[in-house]
């Protein structure tokens, strides 16, 4: 056995959806013992640092439900089946932002919430970005603003919690230490 590792007894689907699904294991535990594991199983996701050649970091607005508010992000979106995650990303930003890039790297793959959620994202760095013809084509459930922001503002918003999420100030983060490696 692996160190701390927790063997699934059995396992409840108690859940299917578009998004995530469900389930409850029973799982011995290291000392023997045996406990319930409520667990959402997610596709995976992308993130998008997309940065203009002025150094502004390419962001939506956009209301999230679960927080009962709007909150400012790097774009992102759900893989689909089969998907590789950077096929999603360059459909991502186009979709959310109207913006193609000429390059795209990966960054670093993260979980999300792994007490109890399976979800990766995956954090790309977008550079060489140029207005696509179509502009953005957003979901019919999907209601976005666009902004550019500078680092010094993004710091702002985190502050302010306009910036509330992980992946967000994880991308920010990132984006300052690179940027001012450069300059």
């Amino acid at each position: 056995m692996k160190k701390f590792e927790e063997k699934s007894i059995s396992s409840e689907r108690i859940y299917e959806g578009k998004v995530i699904n469900l389930k409850v294991d029973e799982v011995t535990l290291p000392n023997g013992h045996t406990s319930k594991r409520e667990l959402i199983e997610h596709p995976g996701a992308v993130a998008i640092l997309a940065i203009t050649p002025d150094k502004k970091i390419i962001m939506v607005e956009q209301y999230r439900k679960a927080l009962e508010r709007s909150i400012i992000e790097v774009p992102a979106g759900k893989l689909e089946k089969g998907e590789a995650p950077e096929t999603t990303a360059m459909r991502e930003l186009e979709e959310e932002t109207g913006y193609t890039a000429e390059s795209l790297e990966l960054i670093q793959s993260f979980s999300t919430s792994p007490g109890f959620a399976d979800e990766v994202i995956h954090l790309f760095l977008a550079e060489g970005l140029r207005k696509a013809e179509a502009g953005a084509v957003l979901d019919d459930d999907e209601f976005v603003e666009l902004l550019e922001v500078s680092i010094e503002e993004a710091e702002k918003m985190m502050q302010d919690n306009r910036i509330f999420d992980a992946k967000t100030a994880f991308a920010v983060l990132w984006a300052k230490q690179r940027l001012s490696i450069e300059n």
